[in-house]
């Protein structure tokens, strides 16, 4: 595969379904929070007044906000987590790790039913974000023909419906076993709803009607670097793990391996899975938040929470200086919560994950010799496409999509991607030395 949009702007895939029905209707996204827990429907009656307690004692908290900036002062290789796809970033040699558990024992611990709250004089605002979502988290055993492993979900549907990473329930087999234990150790069989291997996530049904306890959806658009981040989820097989940190970067973009897109001979890449064999595969273009908060193997398709208990991304890769064996170094990734429950929500509908076509392959700008600025290097225009529609021609750079800054072809593939096709986009580029920006109608990727 070339370094051009190629590997996005050609169809690579499409989502599968899989056999069950889809519902009738889309569940709405839940509205994000605009109180703090004093008057949060989940601080009472659940924990038996763990909440309640830390909602009156919240104003004797003190602000502990303040970090120090760390230098890791090594030059890093970033690390996906499915248990060790190999991908790449721009800027550097990365090796991105997936997060999901990959041929791990599971230890001999139970699942925390609660949040228990040994001094609420004492108790931070993590402690009331952790019991307010604790009951939306599963952890996600899934058992294929090729191993076995582990990840986490989020429920998003009172129903048993949970959204969690594509490659988190793709072990070699189109349809594995897969197996949910809530926070309360429930255990329920679960199937494969449907997965989008471009975004890197799926959906799975509780075989149970439920009621269950439904996320609360924050906006990842409103993000900034700073704020607190809890992440949630099940690593190394430790069910109700919670770390913390603080929105590390916005708008940084990534490639990460997927098992399912069909690979070319110059894009394929080792998945060195522990306990399985190596597999080949492509990659992909994800737009990430990325965190400080620790986040290891287990906690991919895991809950990346803002300071009031509402996802803002489903936590996808780590960066790591090593092997797979390195862990967290704090340099964490997840998937914006707006585009997850997007794709998550087309799935559920059956009509199937859509994504942007801007009809163009693109490199970066920084590799041609006569490039002036950063961006996305237009090699060709596909004719009749979004790209050729709007006047863009060879040789145009692409600085800036919908005012957010694009630096390389991976940051541009992966905001088209995240945009339903037939969405309008503002486009800025650079032709000549001029800039222009126009308006664009991204196509619909087949």
């Amino acid at each position: 595969m070339s370094t051009s949009e190629s590997q996005s702007e050609t169809p690579e895939t499409t989502s599968d379904a899989a056999t069950t029905p889809a519902p009738e209707a889309v569940p709405a996204a839940p509205a994000p929070s605009s109180s703090n827990y004093a008057g949060s429907p989940y601080a009472r009656g659940v924990y038996s007044g763990v909440a309640d307690s830390v909602a009156k004692d919240r104003a004797m908290i003190l602000d502990d906000d303040k970090r120090r900036a760390r230098s890791l002062g090594i030059f890093v290789t970033v690390a996906l987590l499915v248990g060790g796809l190999l991908g790449g970033t721009a800027g550097g040699a990365f090796a991105i790790w997936n997060l999901s558990s990959r041929g791990l024992v599971t230890p001999g611990v139970s699942s925390p039913a609660t949040i228990t709250v040994n001094a609420p004089l004492q108790a931070s605002e993590i402690t009331a974000v952790a019991a307010k979502a604790m009951p939306s988290v599963v952890t996600i055993e899934v058992a294929g023909d090729t191993g076995a492993g582990s990840g986490s979900g989020v429920v998003i549907d009172e129903r048993g419906y949970v959204m969690t990473n594509a490659h988190v329930v793709s072990i070699g087999a189109q349809e594995p076993l897969v197996r949910v234990t809530m926070s309360d150790g429930r255990l329920f069989e679960a199937e494969v709803v449907g997965r989008d291997v471009l975004s890197d996530i799926a959906v799975i049904k509780i075989a149970d009607e439920g009621p269950f306890t439904v996320m609360a959806m924050g906006d990842s658009n409103r993000l900034n670097v700073g704020d607190q981040t809890i992440a949630i989820g099940a690593p190394l097989g430790l069910p109700g793990t919670v770390t913390s940190g603080i929105v590390s970067a916005i708008n940084r973009s990534i490639t990460v391996g997927a098992s399912q897109v069909p690979g070319e001979e110059d894009g394929q890449f080792d998945f060195d899975l522990p306990g399985g064999s190596p597999m080949v595969g492509t990659t992909i273009s994800l737009p990430v938040i990325q965190t400080d908060a620790s986040i290891n193997p287990g906690n991919s398709g895991g809950a990346l929470l803002n300071r009031d208990g509402e996802l803002i991304g489903v936590n996808v890769a780590i960066a790591s200086t090593g092997g797979q064996g390195s862990g967290s170094i704090g340099l964490g990734f997840a998937i914006p919560a707006n585009f997850a429950y997007r794709i998550a929500t087309e799935i559920i509908s059956g009509a199937g994950a859509s994504h942007g076509l801007l009809g163009a392959m693109v490199t970066d700008a920084q590799s041609m010799a006569t490039s002036t600025v950063t961006g996305a290097y237009i090699d060709s225009v596909t004719p009749g496409g979004a790209a050729d529609a709007v006047g863009l021609r060879a040789g145009d750079i692409v600085t800036k999509f919908n005012g957010l800054p694009i630096t390389n072809r991976i940051d541009l593939t992966a905001q088209v991607r995240t945009l339903p096709g037939g969405a309008t986009a503002t486009m800025s580029y650079v032709r000549a030395g001029n800039s222009y920006t126009v308006e664009v109608t991204l196509g619909e990727l087949e």
